[in-house]
């Protein structure tokens, strides 16, 4: 069985039969109202959309939209690769596609030289001999320790209310 219900003019609920009133405005228009409370406040001319319990302020600020609300769309984020300061973007891709094997042996050889061009540096070294080993047995600089500010003096030690 199906009821015939009304809807509020202000605040937009369901009147069943038996319960509200109806009033006719003076452009014979009718309206109905559920409650006193809603009578009241349509008396007074306050508006359905500043008043939080209504249906109206609820569409305003966009409450209970949960269920009705479509997913938003996301933007996927594209990968760019660039070139890094001092390797050009063909150059990454060559690494990328060599082996391990060829890398561990390209680093290798960069220790060996390395190594090399130290103890070229050393032996260089190691011919003026007084020089280097006046330079080693200098201490380094001390820094003189300065005290702290410690604000305030007297009993409290520096803290104040």
């Amino acid at each position: 069985m199906v009821i015939a219900t009304e809807l509020c003019a202000l605040s937009e609920y369901r009147i069943y039969p038996g319960n509200g009133k109806l009033m006719i405005r003076r452009d014979a228009k009718p309206i109905f109202l559920g409650s006193s409370k809603a009578y009241s406040l349509t008396m007074q001319r306050k508006k359905a959309a500043k008043l939080v319990w209504t249906q109206a302020w609820r569409r305003l600020h966009k409450k209970g939209l949960s269920e009705t609300t479509t997913k938003k769309r996301t933007r996927r984020t594209n990968k760019v690769q660039r070139a890094v300061v001092g390797a050009s973007l063909e150059e990454i891709h060559k690494r990328a596609s060599q082996k391990s094997e060829v890398r561990a042996a390209q680093r290798e050889a960069a220790l060996k030289e390395v190594k090399a061009r130290k103890a070229s540096n050393k032996a260089k070294s190691g011919s003026s001999g007084r020089k280097s080993s006046s330079k080693k047995t200098a201490a380094p600089k001390q820094f003189q320790k300065v005290p702290k500010h410690m604000g305030g003096s007297g009993k409290r030690g520096g803290t104040q209310r």
